[in-house]
């Protein structure tokens, strides 16, 4: 790490992105835990479709049940709130993040990172089939009001909205009138009127985000890559989906911007713990991850990877469960009808983010030179068939249409029963290995 990297108040530069992000994720449970013990609610609702710049603008705190739940497995607690929901009746089968929701309930809120509220109303959506089911049961539980937003989305690959033509405009009316109830029903519920001048100001913190969550991601394509896709690029993307549209997330972004800027100026790349001390990771292969990352293992996980020199430079986890972030949309907060640009953002981001779960091989095509790109991993997991779709397909084309090496492996997001570490580890062995004497080969060829 450079000498110099620090800011103009002392603080360390290098790595402030991860500590800070780690800082304020650590603060949004603090401040879910006292809603708890005070016995106030909270919004329910998913990282995507969650309309959270409306919730916002009433000042209704959100929880995030995905992020309550992965948080169990990167704290190596899930297995009991699995077995919990298990027995009470629900199936093995079933996605684990609905069970770790279950066993969460069945204690009252209580979690490894506090106490989760109740909550004060529900907002579900299509952005995943297994959303619609897990709403059913809050709405079975609860005594709060329950929406369910539809949103219109491309079945093709490329099918995209777009902007002008009667079909966006019939779409992004649609989504307006719905968005239009959750309104009626926020004033309802919080006995206050919508505020269109604060929700112009938490559209403009969201229009932050979003340009400088994509020009962070872009810095990757640099070499050394400045961050690691997998462990920085997940605490980034939990700053980016519980604090959206806030000031606090805004800043954040724009301090993570002047870090890799920094980073790629002073050729510093991704840092790595080490018994040494925090390190420069060893950046011999540049990888790409497909699907979402193991969390019961997250540590040993990249491990497997890194000590082969394997940097993920890319991951479609942080572009479809940053809900269309990275196409850097911008609300015009300033229209005579922000409302208007909100729904045609929140049509527009959805797709964008549908688009890289189903279609990222069509993604990796332009991804994978410009990021260099040298193997690809697709990870399928048990509980989540919508991510982990077509998976098979799409390594079929990454491997004949782009000449990529790619491993396959399956594990899961939170269930450790079905993460087999040793047989894993032996593939990914075996996948770089291959990767060497490819790169071996060609260089004799040049010779």
């Amino acid at each position: 790490m450079s000498a110099e990297a620090k800011t103009g108040d002392g603080k360390i530069l290098v790595g402030r992105g991860v500590a800070d992000g780690a800082r304020l994720f650590r603060d949004w449970f603090n401040g879910l835990t006292e809603l708890a013990r005070r016995g106030e609610t909270a919004a329910y609702c998913f990282v995507a479709g969650n309309l959270i710049e409306i919730l916002r603008t009433f000042d209704i705190p959100v929880t995030l049940p995905e992020i309550n739940a992965l948080q169990t497995a990167f704290r190596h607690v899930a297995g009991s709130y699995l077995e919990d929901a298990e027995d009470y009746g629900y199936s093995p089968d079933i996605c684990g993040y609905v069970k770790i929701g279950v066993g969460i309930e069945l204690r009252g809120g209580e979690h490894p990172m506090g106490l989760i509220p109740k909550p004060k109303m529900a907002l579900l959506n299509n952005y995943c089939n297994t959303f619609i089911k897990w709403g059913e049961i809050w709405e079975r539980t609860y005594d709060c009001p329950v929406v369910s937003i539809d949103y219109p989305m491309g079945r093709a690959h490329g099918e995209m909205p777009t902007p002008g033509t009667d079909k966006f405009n019939y779409e992004k009316d649609y989504v307006k009138g719905q968005i239009l109830e959750v309104i009626e029903i926020c004033e309802k519920i919080t006995g206050r009127k919508f505020d269109q001048d604060k929700f112009r100001q938490i559209l403009k913190w969201s229009n932050d985000i979003n340009r400088d969550w994509m020009r962070c991601v872009e810095f990757n394509k640099k070499h050394p890559a400045v961050f690691n896709a997998l462990t920085d690029g997940t605490v980034y993307l939990g700053v980016l989906n519980a604090l959206r549209g806030t000031e606090e997330a805004s800043i954040y972004f724009r301090n993570l911007v002047e870090e890799l800027e920094y980073r790629v100026a002073h050729g510093i790349g991704a840092l790595q713990k080490s018994p040494e001390g925090t390190v420069p990771m060893k950046q011999t292969f540049r990888l790409a991850l497909v699907g979402t990352p193991c969390y019961p293992i997250f540590s040993a996980f990249n491990e497997m990877f890194a000590k082969w020199g394997g940097v993920f430079v890319y991951s479609s986890y942080i572009d479809f469960a940053s809900v269309g972030a990275l196409s850097g949309y911008q609300y015009h907060a300033d229209a005579k009808d922000p409302l208007d640009s909100y729904a045609a953002g929140q049509l527009i981001l959805h797709s964008y983010g549908m688009e890289s779960i189903f279609n990222d091989s069509a993604n990796l095509k332009s991804r994978a030179p410009d990021y260099g790109i040298d193997g690809v991993i697709f990870h399928p997991v048990k509980s989540c068939r919508t991510a982990s779709t077509g998976m098979a397909d799409m390594r079929r084309i990454v491997s004949d249409n782009l000449g990529l090496p790619t491993l396959f492996i399956e594990s899961d997001l939170v269930d450790s029963r079905v993460v087999a570490e040793a047989p894993m580890r032996n593939r990914v062995d075996a996948f770089f290995e291959g990767l060497i004497s490819r790169r071996q080969k060609k260089q004799a060829a040049m010779a």
